[in-house]
């Protein structure tokens, strides 16, 4: 066992996603890693993804036999993927001699609301996982799903098996049991840039919650959104690891003040997009209101917000995720129908990209610097969106790869200064 440490015995989520356990040999490489951290005497509750591309498989299936599948049964038949996953891990853990037992995001205790498909976790009872660990069985559990109104099943999105290791993590209190949420994947941490994308960003040892949040909704992969809205919620522990080989990783943790001498930490793009546009809106109190009002009731998250106003008419232009411009439009034509003016059309085509950093609270000249750097290489922004701590920038979607590569050299991040981890106890 790892020193340096006031506890003998830390527990432990491990989250292994959809790569990592994409085959047998995969799969029996992750469970050893368990099997050792439980040999040295850690208790160890497990997250799974479905095996590789099973998600992908299942909604193909499901359109074969319906156009447009009922979003209850596609839910259902979906979380099945992470229910074989879990099944096959238990047998694996039991051929190497460990207690194990798969559960259902439903047995494990976790309670969604009903947006099939898009769920939000609303409650976690950890008793059973309580139990289980205590008698010395490992809980291998589903991800991505959980217990809806009247027992259904619900999903929670791509990505969502990280929600539900970082909510079992807080429900568990692993950060207060000496150990940490450990999402495992196929990458070995958190990089200024997508290295495939540009191929010097380096790996970051230390990221703050606010800046995995903001890099996560910007879209870099590594880990979902909400996931780390849970772990700085609930100070979980998060360690961003690869699957199949040691290292290091990525420690997501508390702002601490040094992370302000880097002006911006990373880079991200967000390669899919799609602006909906609402014209001829009558300018009275309540429109905007309704317009998303409507957009909530169908769970879409939305950014990148302008509204114009032309004489006795207003305009109303967002962005959303490409995949959620069909049920957009729809919500869409039915405020119209209510307001009973107006009209939406809907570009694509466009991506984002986005500079993140807590050292943009303290450092002047920040938007200057990258929109110069857009400038000088002729790539056109279409609307500028910032927070605190970060700058978007919508493109075209074929200028966007360029302009991440242009974002990533005019911060300098190639030789970002690092920031050291808290010490904290991380089995091999």
């Amino acid at each position: 066992m790892n020193g340096g440490s006031l506890f003998k015995v830390a527990r432990f989520v491990y989250k292994f996603g959809g790569t990592s356990v994409s085959d047998t040999a995969r799969m029996k490489r992750c469970a050893a890693r368990v099997a050792s951290a439980i040999a040295d005497g850690h208790e160890v509750a497990v997250v799974v993804s479905a095996m590789g591309h099973t998600t992908d498989e299942l909604i193909d299936l499901a359109k074969q036999v319906g156009h447009e599948p009922d979003a209850r049964e596609l839910d259902a038949l979906m979380a099945t993927g992470e229910q074989v996953s879990a099944a096959l891990f238990a047998m694996t853990l039991q051929g190497m001699g460990v207690l194990a037992r798969s559960l259902t995001g439903a047995q494990a205790g976790v309670s969604t609301d009903g947006h099939f498909g898009r769920a939000r976790v609303q409650s976690l009872q950890p008793e059973l996982l309580v139990e289980m660990l205590a008698a010395k069985v490992t809980p291998v559990v589903a991800g991505f799903q959980g217990r809806a109104m009247q027992d259904d099943v619900a999903t929670l999105g791509r990505g969502g098996s990280d929600t539900t290791a970082v909510a079992i993590g807080a429900a568990l209190r692993v950060g207060e049991q000496g150990g940490s949420c450990e999402i495992f994947t196929d990458v070995d941490g958190v990089y200024t840039a997508d290295p495939r994308i540009v191929p010097d960003a380096v790996r970051l040892a230390t990221i703050s919650y606010g800046e995995m949040l903001e890099l996560a909704s910007l879209g870099a992969g590594v880990m979902h959104p909400r996931a780390v809205v849970f772990g700085e919620k609930h100070n979980v522990p998060i360690h961003i690891r690869h699957s199949q080989h040691s290292g290091i990783g990525t420690m997501v943790m508390k702002e601490t003040p040094e992370m302000e001498d880097n002006v911006v930490v990373g880079c991200a793009l967000k390669s899919d997009l799609g602006r909906i546009t609402l014209r001829k809106l009558p300018i009275e109190h309540g429109v905007q209101a309704t317009l998303f009002d409507r957009l909530a009731s169908g769970g879409v998250i939305v950014d990148d917000i302008i509204q114009s106003e032309f004489g006795e008419n207003a305009s109303v232009a967002f962005t959303v995720e490409h995949q959620d411009l069909g049920l957009v439009k729809t919500l869409m034509q039915q405020v119209i129908d209510q307001l009973g003016q107006g009209e939406v059309s809907i570009d694509v085509g466009l991506a984002k990209v986005s500079a993140v950093g807590v050292g943009m609270r303290s450092h002047a000249g920040v938007a200057a610097r990258m929109f110069r750097s857009l400038s000088d290489v002729g790539i056109r922004i279409h609307n500028i969106n910032t927070s605190e701590i970060k700058i978007s920038c919508i493109v075209d979607r074929d200028e966007a790869q360029r302009a991440l590569r242009t974002i990533h050299d005019a911060f300098g991040l190639t030789d970002i200064r690092p920031v050291a981890p808290r010490a904290m106890q991380v089995p091999a």
